[in-house]
Parts: C-alpha cells; structure tokens; sequence
C-alpha cells in the first residue's frame, strides 16, 4: 500500500512540475537577442576596465586615447541596447 502512495506523490510531483515550465517556454529569446545581450555584457565589462585604467592614467595623451574609447563603447552600447 505503501508503494501505491508514493507512486501517486511522484506523479502528482510530475503533473505539478509541468505547467511550471510551460510559462518558461514563452520567455525563450531568440537567438538575436540572446546575442545582443552578450554583445551589451562584453562591451559593458569592457567599459568597466577602460574606465579604471582611465582613473588610473597619468600621461594626457593615453587619458585621451581612453575617453574616445569610453565613447566609442557609450555609442556601441545604446545602439545595441
């Protein structure tokens, strides 16, 4: 008898867990998306380090060099977000 109720829990547990996944399916991305949201995660890290070596420069020229690639990955990311 014992056997009869966990095999009714099981598939009560299974019948539960269904209808759980079905409103993930409709939050898939498409394969772009998921693209273009790695794309904006690169480009931001990327930000993140020229940022800190841009507090951390000390020759002009090279701060230079760092605020047009601050820019340019500004650009990069709001036309990809």
């Amino acid at each position: 008898m014992a056997r009869g109720w966990e095999s009714k829990d099981v598939e009560a547990q299974v019948a539960e867990a269904e209808p759980r996944k079905a409103p993930s399916d409709r939050n898939e991305k498409s394969a772009e998306q998921l693209h273009r949201e790695q794309t904006v995660r690169d480009l931001k890290l990327s930000r993140v380090r020229i940022a800190n070596d841009f507090a951390n420069a000390t020759n002009p020229n090279h701060k230079k060099s760092l605020e047009a690639a601050l820019a340019h990955l500004d650009k990069k990311i709001a036309e990809n977000s």
